[in-house]
């Protein structure tokens, strides 16, 4: 019996190892040439998106909402129990190698009278192993395996995409602070602005048009403080949403204070897409499809199945000692399938197509996240370069301003009206405004940047 036993077991290996024990291997046809367009970033980048958001991230304030919000993200714990759900799922499949027992005992009591009654029981421990293909068995092992990895970068991806949107929103608050601080000032010199022009116009030097057009520019300006110190209480509800907070003041520092790391112009390696869970989710399905493939093949070939019992019983005596006899049997048994309708066949054909159905979204994934490096690249290069040009215009609106002020205020000649200064101010206060929102948008970049290279998910 052990003989034939071997024999079957040993067909039944033959049969299935015809190319169902291949590991998965990511397609020779996969383009990843030219993902990042002319934009590119240099290989010694690749430590950005490769470096723990500690790192990247170095002040303190922000760490420590950081890690508030990973500690008290409710997507975060879901997907944490997702993944405990996955473990639990590979778990069952590696037992699927493992025989299932069962005790099942009898006892009968039979006799044609009351009084000599015939006593028989059973004993048995009885064992199955449902092998089915052995290709079958050890794909199925595999999916689940993918099924736990992609739930670990689901994980990376909420907590990658967490890192970013508070940082975003840290930076967004501190850009914020300084446009207010920015405005607040000039609303104050501007309320200077009209009692000096009122005083003008007591002196006889100025008019009613001026001061209503002075008192006006004021009023639009103690206007957007309002808006800011609006646009702020969003911000920070905001924040406290992703923290699992009720509204509360968000301590920060300044946008001065980040340090952005250097980023240098030259070739960047498909590696540096590696750290990016979308990219890792998109080939893990492309794993899953390549196992569910070999898992349809698997279906062609023979099922075999291991069952025996082992026990022990009486000979139905009336002698309550009666020695028992012990029972055992095996049985195998090898199914190969001929005609299902057609099933197998479809099964087959719908896990090409999921394959290959998976092939184009690994590939569409990787051209998506090539675009979006090279977004954030060239906006933290126009970021970049504008610093310097805002910075001029800044300082010659300075000097315009200081320069129609004073001859406003000889009124040499009536060469300068007040429209002059008050064009020149405003002009000023727009430039400052986007001498901020352009230090934010170097900061956004980069951040950006960062996410798009994976950077964020590492703990």
């Amino acid at each position: 019996m052990n003989k034939h036993l071997f024999i079957i077991i040993f067909a039944s290996i033959s049969l299935t190892s015809c190319g169902l024990y291949k590991n998965y291997d990511r397609p020779d046809d996969i383009r990843t040439d030219g993902l990042y367009g002319a934009a590119q970033v240099g290989t010694d980048s690749l430590g950005l998106g490769a470096k723990a958001w500690r790192e990247f991230f170095t002040d303190p304030t922000l760490q420590a909402l950081i890690e508030k919000g990973l500690s008290q993200n409710a997507s975060l714990k879901q997907v944490d129990l997702q993944i405990q759900e996955a473990q639990d799922y590979l778990m069952v499949s590696k037992l699927a190698y493992i025989p299932s027992l069962a005790v099942a005992p009898q006892g009968q009591l039979s006799s044609r009278d009351w009084k000599s009654p015939l006593k028989f029981y059973t004993l048995p421990v009885s064992a199955s192993w449902q092998i089915g293909s052995l290709g079958s068995l050890r794909n199925a092992k595999k999916s689940a395996q993918v099924m736990l990895e992609q739930s670990k970068v689901a994980r990376q991806a909420v907590q990658q995409s967490l890192v970013a949107n508070i940082a975003n929103l840290y930076y967004t608050l501190c850009m914020l602070d300084a446009q207010l601080a920015t405005s607040e000032v000039t609303a104050k010199n501007w309320r200077e602005s009209v009692e000096m022009t009122k005083k003008l116009m007591a002196a006889g030097r100025s008019n009613k048009a001026a001061v209503a057009q002075t008192e006006a520019n004021c009023l639009n300006i103690e206007a957007s403080v309002l808006d800011l110190h609006e646009a702020i209480q969003q911000a920070e509800n905001a924040l406290c949403t992703m923290l699992g907070e009720a509204p509360h003041h968000i301590e920060r520092g300044s946008l001065e204070a980040f340090q952005a790391p250097a980023v240098i112009e030259t070739g960047v390696p498909m590696a540096m897409l590696q750290n990016r869970p979308d990219v890792k989710q998109a080939e893990l399905k492309l794993a899953s499809a390549f196992y569910s493939l070999n898992s349809a093949k698997a279906s062609f070939y023979p099922s075999l199945s291991i069952s025996g019992t082992l026990g022990y019983t009486n000979n139905g005596s009336t002698i309550e000692l009666d020695p028992a006899i012990w029972i055992w049997n095996a049985l195998a048994s090898l199914t190969q399938p001929i005609f299902q309708n057609g099933r197998l066949v479809a099964q087959k054909r719908v896990a090409e197509k999921e394959q290959e159905i998976a092939k184009i979204a690994f590939q569409q994934s990787l051209i998506a996240a090539g675009n979006e490096v090279n977004t954030a690249m060239t906006a933290l290069q126009t970021a970049e370069a504008k610093k310097a040009l805002i910075t001029q215009q800044i300082s010659a609106l300075e000097n315009a301003v200081q320069a129609t002020e004073a001859l406003y205020k000889d009124n040499v000649s009536r060469q300068v009206n007040y429209l002059n200064v008050l064009t020149a101010q405003t002009g000023l206060l727009s430039a400052q405004l986007g001498q901020i929102s352009n230090q934010f948008a170097t900061i956004q970049a980069t951040i950006n940047l960062y996410q798009a290279l994976g950077g964020g998910s590492l703990k």
